[in-house]
């Protein structure tokens, strides 16, 4: 049994955490920060997890995190590197929900942030947290950076083709869209209803901060730089990532079993039967990632499909699953999540 703490909890990620370490049996929740909403039942705000969680939410100046043997941040950019040095001091492991270590270029950190990085030397401890990839590193790290929703969606699509070095790098295209909750719990009028529904349109195609998360992720495989470009799109979907994935083939391969091959041993990653299209409902709720992966009219196109719920293995399931590896758990605690349909 471990003591954790949870820092923000008042967002999606942050009640997405909540959902699934309620019911984990080696976790004891120990405290859930909030500066806005301190002295509130969790069950308060959240009506759902009555019965599940009996904790008020606290103030972060009150919350005696180093009591914990491992801190959830599902705070906005910049929060956690303010305070995990200290944790880690104190032999608190850490896992950043958001992007303070995710990039180990600290220039490119602070230009895609806007802010001046509070613990570079910190970046290079850092883990980054895929699992399909990084496993062993994590099973050691006392600090982890949580991958983005995107670029875990995009990554596990293509690392497949890039390992077996099967397409050119240089022309990568990543097509992706998201649901609303992706923007997170806050007031933003993009966020409405009567703005979001029945609506679709791209965003940020000039440069979208998880780009170079991608392009760092994809060269780690590859070993060199990629040629990536990617276009986020904005649904009127509350759960959810679709990314479309195209690459050009530079050898003949059967597409098919080097996915199986590669992902026969990911309990997260489900790679569909030849010809299928997964649907972002057939993942919602659960930390599973579904891929299916085509070559139209037999040409030199590869096309990848690949879909995740943001929340969960895009965000608060990852982070539960990197958890479980961190502390020896078997991976799978608490994940084994049907998801939900209709």
């Amino acid at each position: 049994m471990i003591k954790v703490g949870i820092v923000g909890g008042t967002g999606y990620t942050g009640v997405e955490l909540l959902r699934l370490l309620a019911l984990h049996p080696l976790v004891s929740l120990q405290v859930i920060t909030s500066r806005a909403d301190a002295g509130t039942a969790v069950s308060q705000m959240f009506p759902s997890l009555r019965g599940l969680v009996d904790l008020l939410f606290v103030h972060p100046d009150e919350a005696h995190l180093d009591r914990c043997d491992l801190v959830f941040f599902a705070t906005p950019n910049g929060i956690a590197m303010q305070q995990t040095r200290a944790l880690l001091d104190a032999g608190v492991k850490v896992i950043d929900l958001a992007a303070d270590f995710r990039l180990q270029n600290i220039a490119s950190w602070e230009k895609w942030y806007g802010m001046t990085h509070a613990c570079p030397d910190l970046v290079g401890e850092a883990v980054y947290g895929l699992p399909e990839v990084n496993r062993d590193k994590i099973k050691s790290a006392r600090l982890v950076a949580n991958p983005g929703c995107y670029p875990t969606a995009v990554q596990l699509g293509f690392i497949p083709l890039l390992e077996a070095a099967v397409i050119d790098n240089a022309s990568l295209i990543a097509d992706a869209k998201s649901g609303v909750s992706g923007a997170g719990r806050k007031a933003e009028i993009s966020a409405l209803f009567a703005e979001a529904a029945d609506n679709f349109k791209a965003y940020g195609v000039a440069g979208h901060r998880h780009l170079p998360e991608i392009r760092q992720g994809l060269a780690g495989v590859t070993g060199s730089e990629v040629g990536l470009t990617f276009v986020p799109h904005l649904t009127p979907l509350i759960r959810g990532i679709h990314a479309t994935l195209y690459g050009k083939l530079t050898k003949d391969v059967d597409l098919q079993a080097l996915f199986e091959q590669r992902y026969a041993n990911e309990a997260f990653v489900d790679v569909m039967p030849v010809g299928s299209h997964p649907e972002t409902r057939s993942v919602r709720g659960s930390n599973r990632c579904r891929i299916a992966v085509h070559r139209p009219q037999g040409g030199d196109t590869v096309v990848v499909l690949s879909v995740i719920d943001n929340l969960v293995k895009g965000a608060a399931g990852q982070a539960v699953q990197n958890m479980n590896i961190m502390c020896g758990f078997a991976e799978n605690t608490a994940l084994n999540i049907v998801p939900l349909l209709p």
